[in-house]
């Protein structure tokens, strides 16, 4: 029997056996190409090895994975975002010095042997045997390339990793056979460029260009002697001998390699000896992957285009096939995303209100006529921090925001105005608009089923000295509740939410608009992005675009790059051209004389609408000119603050409105991103004053911005009025930051909280 070491383990004619075996069956795949199955080898034997003659004739090439980089519509780069680090090169663009150094340490004989060097097998097994060690490999560059093929092609799956690198005679053999087959197909350059792109070189870095900027912030074709060996020496380890963590290890290794160079006249002993000498001369660059990174503010932006890209079928017919492409990266995607509209955005909210505040907020840029988002931001930063968040409050859940998004209050009456004019309602139209009034009943319904008030639920609106009869104008200016919600009994419930969902108004998560009177006072949470996207339709003639942040995209495959289809905003008519210029002409007077004076654009034709809803826990902005619509947030994120008697950007308020907070903020993006630009000017109608009773003293001016009711309603949502029963309770239990954004208290019962004037 034989002995063991004293250490315990394979004694050194034990290892040499084993080595010798691997040699034999080098030899013999060698020399057995044409041979039948190897089963007088014992190679398929128990089915444990796979037949050699049965393994696939041919190895295709992995697509290796890259940086995927990010820009802004000017080409601007926002982001790198990548699963590997990595950026394929040609040979042309890697120093000599970097390929002799891999060479000489990893497979000095490279050019001299076929896929497998034998001579290099018994080398090894003689230095193994006198050292009592594996002190020496014998895998060529090739065959290391064809396992880095497996890997790479295991990608993230722990499993398929551990399977392409588990010490089996089945996958050496198959390694040895497509070994073989590319150095008859690729030849010797190309063999090496391929492996000094895919092999791992530590730090998050694969290939020497990745290396080469991670280590010394230059790009492989600029490092020298000594910054060549020390890439070289990583392979092996790249733990053990990361130059960072562990400088003294590293430099040891790299001077072995600088060694090997002169052993094998690469270079000569003295540029060797004086290579030594040096220090490893490192500039470290940190790895910057993921929209965390971005630039400009973008970084929600950014991952909005991620999402998109995800779940998107233009990209892959499955969420897989996206998550692959994505994964393998090497893409190229420019954006929307305008630098100019970017930066006034992101300058307005941090002039505005300050990350540390209680409250957030939140603007979102789109260009009417091609649902182009220019700019995305908020006040709280991505990430993880303190006063940081990783949801995107501009955007619906599914995009990574909110379950709910935000009630909207009084910026949802447009909508309700643009469906009466739709449905042969003059602009003219007036109600009596008391100052506090039952909700009307029955109003009709999609389903042909009422909806009926049978719980008294009552509305009213901001003043009590706000007493109709109002008409549309003036009612839109002063933003009186009770004449809308006369108004959506006149005209119904269904063409209200048909008028909705061609302008893309769904809630934050997802669910159309329910049939309920309260949604004419904005009880319902919706993003940012969904506002800005309805409102630019006024702006554009009544057509609606879909939002898009997607241009153009390509994709390096191997030294080419291709084109992939991107996502097309898809516009439709929403209303007629007729009822859009109408809208714009009354919504103009909001920030002419009404509510919104405080947002009103001064060098160009403005429109727009303020929000403020329950206990002032909300509170909006939508506008828009001819060429540019935005929407303004600002709230709690879980909505557990009342905006009364709060400091916000370093400015105190006793009661928040919708002109004063959120209004500020989009006239300075707005005025920012159009600097410059064209003013262009609405066709606006001629909207006649009506004869009106004397409604007596109005009760001051702007008695309108914001308002404190509730509706009209209960306070916590109420179980009247019901069209199909059933409350949404509040929470009861702590949520993240951001989690909850806008929870609806009841508002699908026409109780719902929200609603007020702004």
């Amino acid at each position: 029997m034989p002995k063991k070491r004293s250490g315990g383990g394979l004694s050194p004619m034990q290892q040499a056996a084993k080595f010798l075996g691997v040699s034999v069956l080098a030899g013999a795949v060698m020399a057995g190409i044409a041979m039948p199955a190897a089963g007088a080898l014992g190679l398929a034997a128990k089915g444990s090895v796979q037949g050699f003659d049965d393994i696939p004739d041919s190895l295709k090439s992995p697509q290796l994975s890259q940086r995927t980089t990010i820009l802004d519509s000017k080409g601007n780069q926002l982001a790198s975002v990548y699963s590997r680090d990595r950026t394929v090169v040609e040979l042309k663009d890697i120093a000599p010095y970097m390929q002799k150094a891999i060479v000489a340490i990893e497979d000095s004989r490279f050019y001299q042997h076929g896929a497998i060097d034998l001579k290099g097998v018994l080398r090894a097994l003689n230095k193994n045997a006198q050292s009592g060690g594996v002190s020496e490999g014998a895998s060529t560059l090739t065959q290391q390339l064809v396992k880095n093929y497996f890997v790479e092609e295991a990608g993230d799956d722990p499993t398929k990793v551990a399977q392409a690198t588990q010490q089996t005679l089945g996958r050496k053999v198959k390694e040895l056979k497509y070994a073989i087959q590319i150095e008859e197909k690729l030849g010797k350059k190309k063999i090496l460029e391929n492996y000094l792109n895919i092999t791992f070189f530590g730090e998050q870095a694969y290939g020497v260009e990745a290396a080469s900027e991670r280590y010394f912030s230059k790009h492989a074709k600029d490092l020298n002697l000594q910054q060549s060996a020390l890439l070289a020496g990583i392979v092996q380890s790249p733990t053990r001998y990361d130059p960072i963590n562990d400088e003294a290890e590293a430099k040891k290794r790299r001077n072995t390699v600088l060694a090997r160079m002169a052993e094998v006249g690469d270079i000569s002993k003295a540029e060797a000896l004086a290579a030594e000498k040096t220090d490893l001369g490192l500039k470290v660059s940190q790895p910057k992957n993921g929209c965390i990174t971005a630039v400009k503010g973008a970084s929600f932006f950014c991952k909005y285009v991620e999402n998109v890209f995800l779940s998107d079928p233009v990209f892959g017919k499955t969420k897989e096939a996206r998550a692959k492409i994505w994964n393998q990266g090497g893409l190229t995607i420019r954006t929307t995303l305008d630098p100019q509209a970017q930066a006034s955005v992101q300058a307005s909210l941090k002039d505005h209100i300050y990350k540390s505040d209680s409250v957030a907020a939140a603007a979102t840029l789109v260009q009417p006529g091609t649902g182009k988002i220019l700019g995305m931001g908020q006040s709280r930063p991505y990430g993880y921090g303190k006063n940081e968040t990783e949801y995107n409050y501009s955007v619906n859940a599914d995009m990574g925001g909110s379950n709910f998004g935000f009630p909207t209050g009084s910026t949802f009456k447009p909508f309700v105005a643009a469906a009466a004019l739709e449905q042969g309602l003059p602009a003219t139209q007036q109600y009596p608009a008391p100052y506090s009034m039952d909700y009307p009943s029955p109003v009709s319904t999609c389903s042909g089923k009422n909806w009926v008030n049978t719980g008294g639920a009552t509305v009213e609106n901001e003043s009590e000295s706000e007493k109709g009869p109002y008409a549309l104008k003036e009612a839109m200016a002063k933003s009186v509740n009770t004449y809308f919600v006369q108004m959506i009994s006149d005209i119904g419930l269904c063409p209200v939410v048909n008028m909705t969902s061609k302008l893309g108004v769904v809630q934050g998560n997802g669910d159309k608009i329910p049939e309920v009177p309260a949604i004419a006072l904005g009880s319902k949470g919706l993003s940012p992005l969904t506002m800005a996207s309805a409102y630019a339709a006024f702006a554009n003639e009544g057509t609606y675009c879909t939002p898009i942040a997607i241009e153009s995209i390509t994709q390096k495959v191997g030294n080419e790059q291709k084109s992939l289809a991107v996502p097309k905003s898809t516009c439709s008519r929403a209303m007629s051209k007729k009822t859009a210029d109408t809208i714009n002409t009354v919504l103009r007077g909001v920030v002419d004389s009404g509510t919104g004076q405080e947002a009103g654009l001064t060098d160009r034709e403005s429109a727009g609408k303020t929000g403020t809803t329950d206990a002032r826990k909300n509170a909006w902005f939508v506008g828009y000119t001819p060429n540019l619509a935005g929407a303004v947030w600002v709230g709690s994120p879980k909505q557990n603050v009342e905006m009364t008697n709060i400091r916000i950007g370093g400015v105190w308020h006793t009661e928040v409105y919708g002109a004063d907070t959120p209004g500020p903020i989009w006239k300075d993006a707005m005025s920012g991103a159009l600097e410059g630009k064209q003013a262009e000017n609405f066709q606006l109608v001629n909207i006649p004053d009506p004869v009106k009773k004397d409604k007596g003293n109005d009760g001051g001016k702007n008695n309108d911005n914001g308002g404190n009711d509730n509706g009209g309603l209960t306070t916590d949502g109420g179980t009247t009025g019901t069209t199909d029963g059933g409350t949404t309770p509040t929470p009861t239990f702590s949520l993240p930051d951001g989690f909850i954004q806008g929870n609806d208290n009841g508002g699908n019962n026409g109780n719902g909280n929200g609603g007020n004037r702004g």
